[in-house]
């Protein structure tokens, strides 16, 4: 599978149909991006489970999400059968041999993997927004939020730190506008009934600790192949845009946490998108040119993207511009979308004199795709029509019981399993609250007004001038806890270096608003 620094994709017919050479995608241009379209029931899944062992083999970490639970199949050994023999002596692959490969199941749900887990802190205002289908208003809202959090030493860990950030904000939303422009509770409001219907669709359970580390889908297995994370996504495709804005904020991280490698030998990670039209529908102009940023930036951390969706078009064109390796199945044209998305798709391949692309694209059989990759200096080869390998590892989903297996001997098991629940705002803020109604009972003094009343419970230190600054304590980590750093510890680093005289004064958030660590 792996020749040379190449990755063996299949092998390329004539026109009379008889064998013309092989096709591979070189590994130092695998950090260039890629993508994989075609029709339903084509062998998009088949092709991405090949694209993955060739990684693994070469040493490469892969990263990729579980539609229907067929990916599965890749950790266990495959089965000699004769269609995938015949595919094997039809593009002359003598080496082809049956294997399983090293893999980490991962859920968000806990159900078929380990935890996966992100803190509210992290996903930050730009996809928690997104996520949430907000305003430009609410928008607003959320970033306010997340400053005052910031100044007032408040780690927004789960929803319900958020929630409590929230009805202070609604009980000072005087004060707040006048710092910081005009905060409605309507907004507000509707932040708070956004956050009931997440929790209702299991949302919480992607929110707190112990956080995802990126070292761990970034493994390397002991004898010398990369690791295959696979996220399970069938219960997780219910909630679409959960789904798409969890693996954007994982891309985020990645591009955030990792350093410059320029352009390596091979990649350090090669992070598959499937259903990624889910990413780019109806989302905000600012998201996608966030998206195109990091999709342009993250090449020179050693990281490569692949977009795995049906149509070309669903792909705006400044990111397909960016993805130079491309494996194109078969497409429909009888509507006039379809026309042009083969028209589209034609277009973006380098011509072969020998076929017209886009006659050829609705002629292509199952397993037979259009392939294109980069070569020589990075210029994209003559698109060739080709008949991808056999994967070596199993077609299908594993049984329930291979399933727990693999977890079994998981590298991370037990790393992701138990909740965390350290002290963070909601604690914070009842805590002052608590205090402000203790202090009044003691002095037997009236109650206030009601807006005082609400300032005496909610009051942030340092949110006025000439208050005391904020408390900026870490919370002490509970015993077993994650080994990552805390919101405010990284804080703390990150304004150090940065501004010595303001220590602990905002944090620096990165491209998509998550913490930059």
């Amino acid at each position: 599978m792996v020749d040379q620094g190449k990755l063996f994709i299949g092998a390329s017919r004539n026109p009379d149909d008889t064998l013309a050479k092989a096709q591979y995608l070189a590994l130092k241009f695998a950090n260039r991006h890629g993508l994989v379209t075609g029709a339903t029931g084509t062998g998009k899944t088949v092709t991405l489970q090949v694209l993955a062992e060739g990684f693994s083999e070469a040493g490469v970490p892969v990263f990729c999400s579980d539609i229907k639970g067929d990916l599965s199949g890749i950790a266990a050994l495959g089965e000699p059968k004769d269609f995938l023999l015949k595919r094997a002596e039809e593009i002359a692959f003598s080496d082809y041999d049956n294997a399983a490969f090293p893999v980490i199941f991962w859920d968000l749900y806990g159900e078929k993997g380990h935890r996966v887990r992100s803190t509210v802190a992290e996903m930050g205002p730009l996809l928690l927004a997104r996520l949430m289908d907000a305003s430009e208003a609410q928008e607003g809202v959320l970033n306010i939020a997340f400053k005052i959090a910031d100044e007032g030493g408040l780690p927004l860990m789960d929803l319900k730190d958020l929630q409590a950030l929230l009805s202070y904000m609604a009980e000072q939303a005087s004060e707040i506008s006048a710092r910081f422009g005009f905060v409605s509770k309507a907004s507000i409001g509707s932040l708070q009934r956004g956050l009931l219907v997440l929790e209702q669709q299991g949302a919480q359970q992607f929110f707190g600790e112990p956080a995802l580390r990126i070292e761990d889908i970034m493994r390397v297995a002991p004898d010398g192949r990369g690791v295959v994370s696979v996220l399970a996504a069938d219960r997780l495709m219910m909630n679409p845009r959960l789904y798409a804005t969890f693996l954007l904020w994982l891309l985020s991280e990645l591009f955030e946490e990792l350093p410059e490698v320029g352009d390596p030998e091979k990649p350090r990670l090669v992070f598959f998108f499937d259903e990624a039209h889910l990413l780019f529908s109806e989302a905000p102009k600012v998201l996608l040119e966030r998206v195109e940023q990091v999709v342009r930036l993250i090449r020179s951390k050693g990281v490569g993207v692949y977009f795995i969706t049906q149509n070309p078009l669903d792909v705006p064109e400044t990111v397909l511009a960016q993805l130079g390796n491309r494996v194109q199945h078969a497409l429909r044209a009888y509507t006039p979308r379809e026309q042009k998305a083969v028209k589209t798709a034609a277009e973006t391949f380098r011509a072969n004199p020998d076929f017209s692309t886009a006659e050829v694209i609705t002629t292509l059989g199952t397993g037979e795709a259009l392939v294109s990759t980069l070569e020589d200096k990075g210029a994209p080869s003559i698109v060739a029509r080709t008949l991808i390998r056999p994967p070596s590892a199993r077609i299908g989903p594993l049984t329930d019981t291979e399933r727990a297996a693999v977890l079994g001997k998981s590298p991370v098991a037990g790393l992701y399993d138990e909740d965390l629940d350290r002290e963070s705002a909601f604690e914070i803020l009842a805590a002052r609250a608590g205090k402000a109604t203790r202090s009044g009972s003691a002095t037997g003094e009236e109650a206030p007004a009601k807006d005082e009343s609400a300032a005496s419970r909610w009051k942030l230190p340092g949110f006025d001038t000439g208050d005391e600054q904020p408390d900026r304590r870490t919370p002490p980590a509970r015993r077993g806890g994650s080994q990552r750093e805390t919101i405010i510890e990284a804080a703390m680093k990150s304004a150090a270096r940065s501004v010595a005289s303001q220590v602990g004064r905002a944090l620096v958030r990165g491209i998509l608003g998550s913490l930059k660590r």
